[in-house]
Parts: C-alpha cells; structure tokens; sequence
C-alpha cells in the first residue's frame, strides 16, 4: 500500500444496514465532483470470524462446514468498510443502486477460523463505462505480517452511456459441456444470504425494492452465485490460486439455474435452467 495515507482504524466493523441508511440520506450532500476518489483507507484490525456464522455461509454456499475459509468468506469481512466509505459524502457515487458487475480474488494463504486478520480497503479507478461509471473496491486481508488474500471489486453506477468507454476485459467462453449440475434457487435465498453476509442491500431482500432498480423480482447476491460455483470447482478452487468473476446477467429469484464446465478446464458458468444462451456469469480459477 505504497503512497497510500495511514489507515484510519475502526474499532469494529461497520454495521451495513446502517451504512445503506446512511449512505440513502446522504445522497443529496454527495459531491459532485466528477473523476474522483477520497483517498480514505479504513483499516479493521484483528478482525474476528464467528464460526457459527461461517459454518452457516458454507452450508448456504455448498461447501463443507469446516474451520477452512471458504476463498470467498474474507470478502464478508471487508465489504462492511466497503459500504463504510461508499456511504461517505466524499464518494462520488450513491451507494444505493451499485450494482456489483466483476471480482478478482487473489488468495495467496489459506485462512482459518481461528485467525484475527487485518482488513483493510480502499477504493481505486473510478472510470467511464459504456453503461454508467464504474469504481474498484480493493480489500486485503492481512495475517502473520503479510497480505493473505485481496480482491478487487467493481461496482457499476447505471448513467448516461459514454461512447468509447471501456467496458473492461471480455468474459472467457463459456463451456460447452452439457450441465454437471442444477440448484434450484428459492425465493428468500437473498435474505438467507444477507442475514448471514451482512449485505442488505434491498434488490436482494423485497421484490418492491428490486423493482425500484429496475429489476422486476429479487435478485440472488452476486457473491452467492461466485461462492456456489466455486464450491463446485471442488479441488480446482482450493490453495492458491486467482479466480476472476464477470456477472453478466442477474439471477432472478426463484429461480432454477445450471452449472457448466468443461472436464479439468479453468472456466465454468452458471446459466439459466431454461435457456442455456442466457448467461449469470462467468468464472475463471487460474492456479500459482
């Protein structure tokens, strides 16, 4: 984090029902500066991980409940100082209605539930988009003195298009191979997921809420979808490695989706249960 300001220090985290209030009443104070960052770095040291709830997020997510972190848990514990610093004035976006369109995760050590890491975000590359603006969301996590796993999220802000912006780098093919496996999506998974994960954001939890945005029922979490396909890499997604996640389209709930992946190869994707051509996402998992 060379350059960078000193963190600021949060004595817990943030809670991110009240950060969405927040960051709600806030938006007519927001700044309208356009093209740039507050270069706030908010930092939760020795954070804690509840074992319950973690045991309830692999259930949820299809991996086995054990005292293993899950390669995308961590981001449960830097995305409260995410909705932290996107609902302050300083940031040029309204948090509400972010809509959550690529991840990478670099997990460089494996994390247990007995570990108190660092967590530590900040925000990086606000850009134009073909359908809006988009900005990173960076988290590290950081144990025994060096960064363990990271991840680089990127939110879009639905706007005006702009014409020649970059849309960011392509999504893999998605694989040919007929479907390893269907799940049936329930209504409330959304609000199962936030009540674990902490993400309430309301076109996840009510349908009225998703309708607000644009979306015509609730729609499944974006980290969900990512954790469920990795959980079905099995092995492939285990230990060091980098997996890159680009949603293509919302996962409308309930709803009954397909897992595709070609034998041994680097990329899945979850399509619909009905019309393979539609697309959820897509995911690629590269070893180090």
């Amino acid at each position: 984090m060379t350059n960078l300001p000193e963190p600021v220090n949060l004595a817990a985290p943030p809670t991110v029902f009240r950060e969405f209030l927040r960051g709600t009443l806030r938006t007519p104070l927001r700044r309208r500066t356009a093209g740039t960052l507050p270069d706030t770095v908010l930092r939760l040291p020795r954070a804690r991980i509840d074992r319950a709830e973690l045991f309830a997020y692999q259930k949820l997510t299809g991996f086995t409940p054990n005292d293993l972190l899950p390669p995308t848990y961590p981001h449960l514990l830097g995305f409260p100082l995410q909705t932290r610093l996107m609902a302050a004035t300083d940031f040029p976006l309204p948090l509400a209605g972010l809509v959550h369109i690529a991840n990478e995760i670099d997990q460089r050590d494996q994390l247990f539930a007995h570990d108190t890491p660092d967590v530590t975000v900040r925000a990086d590359n606000l850009r134009t988009h073909p359908k809006g603006t988009t900005v990173d969301l960076i988290t590290e996590v950081e144990a025994l003195g060096a960064v363990a796993w990271s991840s680089r999220s990127t939110y879009l802000h639905r706007g005006w298009s702009t014409e020649g912006a970059d849309p960011g780098p392509p999504p893999p093919d998605v694989p040919t191979a007929p479907p390893s496996a269907r799940w049936p999506l329930a209504a409330d998974l959304g609000r199962r997921y936030a009540a674990i994960s902490g993400d309430v954001n309301p076109i996840h939890l009510h349908p009225w809420a998703a309708r607000a945005f644009g979306f015509p029922r609730t729609i499944a979490h974006g980290m969900w979808s990512l954790a469920r396909t990795l959980a079905a890499f099995g092995q492939d997604a285990r230990g060091r490695h980098t997996s890159r996640v680009w949603f293509r389209k919302p996962i409308l709930l309930p709803t009954t989706v397909a897992f595709v992946r070609d034998p041994g190869a680097p990329v899945a994707a979850v399509v619909s249960g009905k019309e393979r051509e539609r697309v959820h996402l897509v995911v690629e998992v590269t070893g180090h």
